[in-house]
């Protein structure tokens, strides 16, 4: 029988990786220093802060580089990243992700990443929801999430939200409606149809391409992981843009989505976030395919 060979793996040098791996670094803290300095201040900012609280990752994790699967790190015979979890080192001193532990014990969750991204991606990007979950999210409501003025007050955007046809795909969107706005929404998302429901014209959809970068650990090289993270900061700022707050306050001057032009505003500025997250679904996607072809 032919003897099947794995595919190549990369090495780098240890110039290469280190240079590599400070660059990140320093890629990562320009991106945090500005929340790491308001925690310490005692600061809260309603746009910037969702980075770190919905998806919880410390920014001393966002700047650990990892090279990705099917790379090997040149240590020159000392040991390095010996007390990080998912990485061995051989006799020669070379420095692998342990890409087949890794798919074994996340097996489930690499499933689910990789199939919800490449249904995500296959869909026709919808355009038409003019991020009224955010408005749906304070429908008849006394108290907000945010401690932010409402743009419109409270009957002015009930107003909006009654007076919209709200379709509303994404799950861990949807279950932030008021109770009073869940039986307004066209879909019902649940976590379990959330494969078949998402789709690349969601905003929160494309922010949660950084979530699932982030569930892959050692697998997603750190280039990837900043990408998707700059993408849901982008994503962030329209999302919240486009709400009932007036966030004008911290730099963010409204897309009224309740007019015309807030409209055709919100779409555009849609389109080029939902080619940006296919495009990063796909990088995703690929640093899966290396690491199963790598695993050993």
């Amino acid at each position: 029988m032919p003897t099947l060979s794995l595919p190549a793996v990369e090495l780098l040098s240890r110039a290469d990786w280190q240079a590599q791996e400070r660059a990140h670094a320093e890629r990562a803290d320009a991106r945090t220093a500005d929340w790491r300095a308001r925690v310490q201040r005692g600061e809260k900012h309603p746009v910037e802060d969702f980075l770190f609280t919905y998806y919880p990752v410390k920014p001393s994790h966002l700047r650990r580089w990892h090279p990705g699967a099917g790379v090997a790190l040149e240590a020159a015979g000392e040991e390095e990243r010996a007390d990080w979890r998912w990485y061995e080192t051989d006799a020669m001193g070379t420095v692998t992700v342990t890409t087949a532990a890794f798919l074994t014990a996340k097996s489930a969750s690499v499933d689910f990443i990789e199939k919800l991204l490449n249904r995500t991606a296959a869909r026709v990007g919808q355009f038409g929801c003019f991020g009224l979950h955010e408005w749906a999210m304070v429908y008849r409501q006394g108290e907000h999430r945010h401690d932010v003025p409402l743009r419109l007050g409270q009957s002015g955007t009930d107003e909006v939200v009654q007076s919209h046809r709200i379709a509303c795909s994404h799950f861990d969107a949807f279950r932030f409606f008021t109770p009073e706005a869940v039986p307004l929404n066209r879909l019902a998302p649940t976590r379990d149809n959330q494969p078949e429901l998402e789709q690349p014209g969601c905003l929160h959809a494309g922010m949660d391409v950084y979530k699932w970068a982030i569930k892959l650990g050692p697998l997603v090289p750190g280039e990837l992981l900043l990408d998707t993270f700059d993408l849901a900061r982008d994503i962030r700022w329209l999302d919240m843009r486009a709400s009932p707050y007036d966030v004008s306050a911290w730099g963010a001057e409204p897309v009224a989505i309740e007019t015309p032009e807030g409209k055709a505003e919100y779409v555009r500025q849609q389109r080029g976030f939902a080619e940006r997250s296919n495009a990063l679904r796909a990088r995703v996607v690929e640093a899966i395919r290396v690491a199963r072809a790598t695993a050993h």
